[in-house]
């Protein structure tokens, strides 16, 4: 529901001679921004913030086959205005948000007829821009985008290699004048204090952006192409840009609580009751497959059986979980990436996978049960099927599904360029015609889209746990780099919780097989139990995966933590939090609260202040913490559980060994 609480609109034609220069701030003029034209007429921008340098003049526009979208420009009219509103959702870090912004648009008309409205909105934690584009041509193709960031101090910053067909890359710290390339968000801090993130918002049928650095400290954004080479096709003459963003905050952990991105999103698409689209929590046959145990395919491993699902259906009844997913239950596998290929049928189980009465049995102990469709890449047969195979799915009484891209794209598409933009958004609006809830992974990167369609839950698009099961893993500061680069963009399913650390019941099991070439036999997970348990609270996911297999949590103490987590929360904070340092989470779920911190490799202690809980109420805290010995190299399951009460007025020391973290579980004393 979105109240408008105020908003002004002010329009100026000039005739016989312009202002060359614009203004818009952000409501409380902390952050000005300034558009110009130079005397070719090509765009520039910049932003000061705190009357202070930050942006410095950066081109602006793009360019076509055969027309400037870039130069050449004259003004036509001015608007500008302000917006204060408070609008919800169903679910997310936070239910309710406040959009407040001031914003300019400047019309423009060049010498080859094309118009152009320039938009600008300005927030108190950042801002964003976008183009829109009116032309007399019956089709245009795109070959550059000309937008730069050209930043005004050296800085240091966070991010992953720019590449057009994977995000599960490990992150770099690097000065700003020293990165070549990244992907969005790239994350920094200015030598002068300033914390910023760059990315998009609303990326809905453009490619994706990355930057790539074209000298010192100026980066221009580079496109995914099509196969053919061009950035973007359109069969009319007019188009849209998603919202180039800028984050800005004066602590780390204001970019985490910002809604900038989301508020750059168009409001719910979706009609009616959405009581359909539910968090949950869910465990999966899954872990066994990557490390060697099970496998996809139907053979003497094969984990997708109904005796299997039926075992881990059981273990969510008896624990409060309310979802099992089970990868490898349908047809196809069997032919990925062979010369004789059969491709996957989303609407044919396995033989030894009884979907009627899995369904059947799910139904009867209260559990839903998460479809998978895993399409190899081959969108060419995800498309054919895709109606058909959501109404059975639905059909079949599921209501949630995880797709997956492995692999090379069909057509010659890479995985973020046009084509599979349009492609993944078109997943997510059949999907809510059948009121289907998805999760994706290798999908393109999250620019708010749950805002617009929140059956869009989660997403992989990082480097997450299955990289511990057969790689050198993932190190311990990169659980400290995620918030502040990734889940800017929205929630990942980094699928938290292996209390196996060290993987021994999965080395010694005598049906183990190496299946993925980066195996080398001596691959664990790179943190201590604690902050296993943390990051269920620290990497924000709608439907949060305990992703070890159900045998190691079995008798588990540790495991209460999960039992009591809710991952339907209301309301989110970053209290604290330096990027690839440490960071400190609470979230509240109806009337418990759930608290996550975690650290990199150094050991370190916190001091929280519980100002976050209710006033006049007492809580019990149940904690969850690394063990005195505890140590992410030597003794990584080293924990201790211990309970206190607590009140809004106390402040909790949090210890934590190196690579370690500590969950808290605050629930009220009745």
């Amino acid at each position: 529901m979105k109240k408008i609480l105020c908003f002004v609109a002010l329009l100026m034609t000039f005739i016989g001679g312009y202002s060359r220069d614009f203004r818009v701030k952000s409501p409380d003029g902390h952050i000005v921004v300034t558009f110009m034209f130079d005397e070719r007429g090509a765009m520039r921008y910049k932003v000061d913030v705190n009357k202070r340098a930050f942006i410095l003049p950066s081109a602006m526009g793009l360019q076509e086959k055969d027309l400037n979208l870039s130069e050449g420009f004259k003004f036509t009219s001015f608007n500008k205005g302000r917006v204060n509103e408070e609008w919800s959702m169903p679910w997310g870090e936070n239910k309710n948000h406040v959009n407040k912004y001031n914003w300019m648009t400047v019309s423009m008309l060049n010498d080859d007829k094309v118009k152009l409205d320039l938009t600008f909105r300005v927030f108190d934690d950042g801002l964003g821009f976008r183009y829109e584009y009116d032309t007399q041509a019956d089709s245009l193709m795109i070959t550059t985008e000309k937008t730069e960031f050209t930043f005004a101090e050296n800085g240091t910053s966070w991010s992953i290699p720019a590449n057009f067909e994977t995000y599960e890359l490990l992150y770099r710290t690097m000065q700003l004048d020293s990165l070549d390339n990244a992907n969005t968000p790239v994350t920094f801090k200015t030598d002068g204090g300033v914390y910023g993130s760059v990315h998009e918002a609303a990326l809905t049928d453009f490619p994706e952006m990355t930057l790539k650095n074209t000298g010192l400290r100026k980066f221009r954004a580079w496109l995914a192409p099509l196969p053919d080479g061009y950035k973007a096709k359109f069969g009319k003459g007019s188009f849209k840009t998603p919202w180039r963003t800028i984050q800005i905050a004066d602590k780390a952990v204001g970019l985490i609580n910002s809604s900038l991105i989301l508020n750059l999103n168009e409001p719910c698409a979706l009609e009616g009751d959405l009581s359909w689209i539910k968090p949950m929590k869910y465990v999966g046959i899954w872990w066994g497959m990557h490390v060697g145990i099970q496998s996809w395919v139907i053979n003497d491993r094969h984990g997708a059986t109904t005796e299997n699902a039926k075992k881990y259906i059981d273990f969510a009844a008896a624990n409060n979980i309310q979802g099992v997913l089970a990868e490898g239950w349908n047809s196809g596998w069997e032919s990925w990436g062979r010369p004789s290929h059969v491709p996957f049928d989303y609407t044919k189980p396995y033989a030894d996978f009884d979907i009627d009465e899995v369904m059947r049995y799910a139904k009867e102990k209260g559990v839903e049960f998460l479809g998978h469709h895993e399409t190899g890449g081959d969108i060419v047969n995800y498309e054919g099927q895709m109606d058909k195979a959501f109404k059975w799915t639905k059909d079949k009484g599921i209501n949630h599904v995880k797709t997956g891209y492995a692999g090379g794209i069909s057509n010659g598409n890479c995985h973020h360029n046009q084509r599979m933009v349009q492609h993944y958004r078109n997943v997510v609006k059949c999907a809510a015609r059948h009121h289907i809830t998805i999760n994706v992974h290798e999908p393109i990167k999250d620019t708010g889209i749950r805002r617009t369609y929140p059956n869009m839950m989660s997403r992989e698009g990082a480097r997450g746990m299955e990289w511990n099961a057969w790689s050198e893993g993932n190190p311990p500061s990169h659980h400290e780099i995620l918030p502040f680069t990734r889940l800017l963009g929205g929630p990942m399913d980094y699928t938290p919780g292996i209390f196996d650390i060290l993987l021994k019941s999965s080395k010694n099991h005598p049906d183990r097989k190496k299946w993925n070439g980066n195996d080398k036999g001596n691959s664990r997970v790179n943190t201590t139990l604690a902050k296993q348990i943390a990051n269920w609270v620290v990497l924000y996911s709608p439907v949060q995966m305990a992703s070890d297999m159900i045998e190691n949590y079995e008798g588990h103490p540790a495991f209460q933590f999960f039992r009591d987590f809710d991952a339907d929360c209301d309301w989110s904070r970053a209290l604290q939090g330096e990027p690839g340092e440490f960071i400190a989470v609470v979230r509240r779920a109806k009337q418990n609260y759930y608290l996550g911190a975690t650290t990199n490799e150094q050991a370190r202690t916190i001091q929280v202040p519980l100002d976050f809980l209710e006033k006049g109420k007492v809580y019990k805290a149940v904690i969850y913490a690394d063990g005195d010995d505890a140590d992410w190299k030597t003794n990584p399951q080293s924990y201790r559980i211990e309970n206190k009460t607590v009140t809004n007025k106390d402040i909790l020391t949090i210890r934590m060994a190196s690579g370690g973290g500590q969950a808290v579980t605050f629930m009220p004393v009745k």
